[in-house]
């Protein structure tokens, strides 16, 4: 029999915790355990623990913060089941998830796995055009929700399983505050074991709620693609520098039409626009969404695209330290 610990590292987010842990308290499937570590939160999250008491299996640490790849590592120290999985306190699964998942372990056996992510119908507009920019086949989020579309699925710890003997053998998350969860399954590549993306395990993803933090969120995952680079030499691929190709030809193509009365540059991305709104508008189908999801998707481009480049520049032109270029994404 699969025995399953989940693991939830966490900080403040009271009503997202309640959310996620509802959503566990609904599973077909009631055997698992409930790893919840409390990375230093600023309000008392034990109230919320307690209103589930005798419906899940919840054990409850609470911690100095440190982050969350280091939280869930002292979770994954302190768990039973033979599975790890790593669930974000935004995330809400559908009652079938842990069965799912269990079935697939049984018929596509790996070392670690990953699901996809999609909006909720009670999502707010922006948290569903935020979805639609992180997940589409027309942005660089399009390969995390579909299992043909990368060589290696590289799973993601908003909704990972990792076997805990292999987790604890290959030393868990590193000290790489983002993009930790890549970095993790490009380590096990490196030392042989297997990753899979497994399908009917999506999980609802709130994900950011407001353009500002977004724009944060993803220019921190451009900043640490190259860091990724670097320690992962073998899986530097030309794709990752789409997003900033992305930016500069939008500046290339202002340049033209100001200065030399040309937008045939900007007449493309006119197209690409057109592109991305209906696309959005029709899976939606809400034109609101569309034209929001227009918004983030240039957003998302952008933010990351020059995190990239900053990062690229710094770490290989400039020759500077990782830990000096950029401390805050290192514990």
């Amino acid at each position: 029999m699969t025995s399953v610990s989940i693991v939830v590292a966490i900080y403040n987010r009271k009503d997202e915790l309640f959310e996620l842990l509802n959503s566990l308290s609904h599973q077909t499937d009631k055997d698992f355990e409930i790893i919840i570590v409390d990375d230093g939160s600023r309000i008392d999250l034990q109230p919320v623990i307690d209103s589930f008491d005798g419906l899940l299996n919840t054990h409850y640490y609470k911690k100095e913060n440190s982050g969350p790849g280091l939280s869930r590592n002292y979770g994954a120290q302190r768990a039973s089941g033979e599975w790890l999985i790593f669930l974000d306190s935004d995330v809400v699964t559908e009652t079938d998830y842990i069965a799912n998942v269990k079935m697939k372990i049984l018929t596509h056996p790996t070392d670690a796995f990953g699901g996809a992510d999609k909006a909720h119908k009670g999502f707010n507009l922006l948290q569903k055009a935020i979805s639609y920019s992180m997940t589409s086949v027309f942005t660089t989020g399009g390969i995390r929700g579909r299992a043909k579309s990368v060589s290696r699925f590289q799973p993601r710890s908003f909704n990972m399983g990792v076997k805990r003997e292999v987790f604890l053998k290959v030393g868990g998350f590193s000290d790489l505050r983002v993009g930790e969860d890549p970095d993790l399954s490009m380590t096990l590549w490196e030392q042989g074991y297997k990753t899979e993306f497994y399908t009917l395990i999506d999980v609802y993803h709130k994900r950011r709620t407001d353009i500002g933090k977004f724009s944060k969120q993803v220019y921190r995952f451009g900043v640490a693609r190259p860091l990724l680079n670097r320690r992962h030499p073998a899986y530097t691929k030309p794709t990752f520098w789409f997003p900033s190709v992305f930016l500069i030809g939008y500046i290339v193509g202002l340049f033209h039409y100001f200065v030399w009365d040309n937008g045939f540059v900007l007449s493309m991305y006119g197209l690409y626009t057109l592109l991305v709104f209906a696309h959005a508008t029709i899976i939606n189908r809400n034109m609101a969404i569309g034209g929001l999801s227009v918004l983030t998707t240039y957003v998302q481009m952008f933010s990351y695209g020059f995190g990239f480049l900053q990062s690229w520049v710094k770490l290989n032109i400039l020759k500077q330290d990782p830990r000096e270029a950029f401390p805050t994404h290192f514990y």
